[in-house]
């Protein structure tokens, strides 16, 4: 009684199938390495100009918005002109939406006589 012997092709798929896998194992390690490995940021404060410091802190950033948000709100409660020269103005949006109600709750006005069209 003899053994089977085996064809040399199925010896080589199994070295191919080896070697692909441990490169496929090779290439998911590094990308971990790649993404668990700390980001250092570059100073972004060198050669910045000095009204742009309030970007690269926390604090500055918040104290920005807390001013941004106290301009906004100072606009949206308080009369002011746009444009002066054009007669454009700000108001409050409580008095601008107490005029926005009575305009809609006013009776239209009917026009006293027919207008002709003009082409």
């Amino acid at each position: 009684m003899s053994l089977p012997q085996t064809s040399s092709g199925s010896g080589r798929f199994s070295v191919v199938a080896a070697v692909g896998a441990a490169v496929v194992l090779g290439v998911f390690v590094v990308v971990y390495v790649v993404s668990r490995r700390p980001v250092h940021p570059l100073p972004a404060t060198v050669g910045a100009a000095p009204e742009d410091a309030w970007k690269f802190t926390s604090e500055g950033r918040a104290a920005r918005l807390s001013e941004l948000r106290a301009k906004e709100s100072s606009a949206a409660t308080s009369y002011g002109w746009i444009d002066q020269a054009a007669g454009v103005v700000r108001l409050p949006i409580d008095r601008a939406v107490e005029l926005t109600i009575r305009d809609l709750n006013a009776p239209a006005a009917k026009p006293s006589a027919p207008r002709a069209k003009s082409f």
